[in-house]
């Protein structure tokens, strides 16, 4: 549920941008420290996205070619606008992703991954070489651009690999969502820099984009109900926010009279500051979305079953005997019930920063080193970290789910599997429980950023999570009887890859 896509929160500075990024705390300057007013970056940062929504409507109005430019030199005017000179970094990036696909589209993949990941280092140790830092503005659309490379690497590589496939076979080949033809470099300047999210997310790919320019009826897609109906709730999550985190301020975790406190209120603490978080979090994001759907972004058939962050998932042709329904599943990039209620920590993940999930499922977790579905967890966690920056407090809390899932999936098998329907609610509803505590946990790495701040906060909880978790794998081995775990632990999906196979899994409500 970590996250990445509120993001100019950027890396611990003062935004709140949900892809610069998506684990800073809510109230969070430059220190680290809780305030319950917003800074002026923040301000900022919250007039561009009020302001995309009234302007994704007019975009509706424009034709394909117009619209394509439109909204590239609005991109562009916001990011010169609130980046200044370290609007080069992201010009660098685009760069040198295009001369990477142009000169070796086989190995584009694996290069441009590389390459956007080494700049990302690069970017956010610039000062070592006596450059300036750059704003949390800046960072905030690095960290959109880098999803954005390294997807369209990879969907250029299947095009000319479908392209040869045609060709040897005489036969087109039934892609869903892949490229009709190689992107220019226009093409890929007005991608990158289309305004649409181009701080805030949601991720969305190339072939989303030109979807989007090509829309044959943008005013005839629904645009007001689904919008009003993704705001309706952001009233009330700012005001829950604004009001927890005035009374719960991060600032005191760092103090000599938090210690002071009893292990209860300390405990406490973590699931106030994660409410705030999560607040935060859900405001943003679902301001975020709004500003797509204003625009007609991501709308596709619901007969096309499209994924957040993918697109549609199977083809599909419009049929013009009957009406058809649309969804804007494409760009939905938080799910605040499930977020809340579902059952897992796997689950948990699956539902927050629902686009950038997809994109670590897609281009990080198939390509991990490792062929355990454990390991393949903790390195996409490890991938996942380093996107979100160099903080070692993301990388305690990223690397604390891999144990997590280990320790649900240990007690699943060797308890809740010889359990009756009755059974097995108390069980769900415990673990429901015990995977909002572990959240809660590892959230406070991530607003605390630094390893000190958030380990003394660890110990000043007797490392209660991890004690349970290492617990939760000792009582599951002892009660198989030290048996190995079956293959279908191993294939239960982690929310950032793997397939679960478990129909139980699938959607990860706790049982009423």
């Amino acid at each position: 549920m970590v996250q990445s896509s509120c993001d100019v929160i950027n890396c611990g500075r003062s935004t709140l941008n949900p892809e610069a990024n998506s684990s800073s705390p809510g109230g969070v300057n430059e220190q680290g420290e809780g305030t319950s007013k917003m800074s002026p970056d923040e301000l900022v940062y919250l007039s561009v996205l009020a302001a995309s929504i009234p302007v994704g409507f007019l975009f509706r109005y424009l034709s394909p070619s117009v619209k394509q430019v439109a909204a590239l030199f609005l991109g562009l005017f916001i990011t010169i606008a609130l980046c200044h000179i370290h609007t080069l970094h992201s010009l660098v990036t685009v760069i040198g992703t295009w001369i990477i696909i142009k000169s070796s589209w086989r190995h584009a993949p694996a290069l441009s991954l590389s390459w956007t990941f080494l700049y990302l280092l690069f970017f956010r140790l610039v000062t070592w070489f006596d450059l300036p830092q750059p704003t949390p503005f800046a960072n905030a659309v690095q960290l959109i651009l880098t999803l954005k490379m390294v997807s369209l690497a990879n969907e250029v590589h299947s095009f000319h690999v479908e392209k040869k496939r045609d060709v040897s076979s005489f036969a087109k080949s039934p892609v869903t969502g892949g490229l009709t033809q190689e992107p220019s470099l226009f093409d890929i300047l007005s991608y990158s820099y289309c305004y649409v999210g181009i701080m805030t997310g949601p991720f969305f790919r190339f072939q989303t984009y030109m979807d989007w320019l090509k829309q044959p009826s943008p005013l005839a897609l629904p645009s007001w109900e689904p919008c009003l109906q993704r705001l309706k709730m952001v009233p009330v999550f700012g005001a829950m926010f604004l009001a927890v985190n005035h009374y719960f301020p991060l600032s005191y975790v760092r103090t000599d009279g938090f210690l002071d406190e009893n292990i209860f209120f300390r405990l406490f603490y973590m699931v106030a500051v994660f409410f705030v978080f999560r607040m935060r979090f859900y405001a943003a994001w679902c301001g975020a979305e709004a500003g797509c759907i204003s625009a007609g972004l991501g709308c596709y058939p619901e007969k096309a079953l499209s994924k957040p962050g993918g697109g549609p998932s199977v083809n599909y042709s419009p049929d013009p005997t009957s009406e058809e329904k649309y969804d804007f599943k494409t760009i939905q990039n938080i799910d605040c019930y499930n977020t809340d209620f579902c059952v897992k920590v796997r689950h948990g993940m699956r539902y927050w920063n629902m686009t950038v999930q997809w994109w670590l499922h897609h281009y990080i977790y198939p390509n991990a080193p490792f062929k355990s579905y454990t390991l393949r967890a903790g390195w996409t966690m490890l991938i996942s970290a380093y996107w979100h920056g160099l903080h070692a407090g993301y990388y305690l809390s990223f690397l604390t789910i891999p144990l997590c899932i280990a320790a649900e999936s240990s007690m699943e098998s060797a308890v809740r599997a010889k359990l009756g329907p009755s059974g097995q609610n108390a069980f769900d509803w415990i673990h429901w429980f015990l995977k909002m505590r572990a959240y809660d946990y590892m959230c406070m790495g991530f607003v605390l950023l630094n390893a000190s701040d958030t380990i003394n906060y660890w110990v000043s909880i007797y490392f209660t999570m991890h004690v349970i978790a290492v617990g939760c794998i000792i009582v599951g081995k002892v009660l198989r009887g030290g048996r190995r775990e079956g293959r279908k632990g191993e294939k239960g999906q982690t929310g950032e890859g793997g397939k679960t196979e478990n129909p139980e899994e699938k959607t990860g409500q706790k049982t009423e």
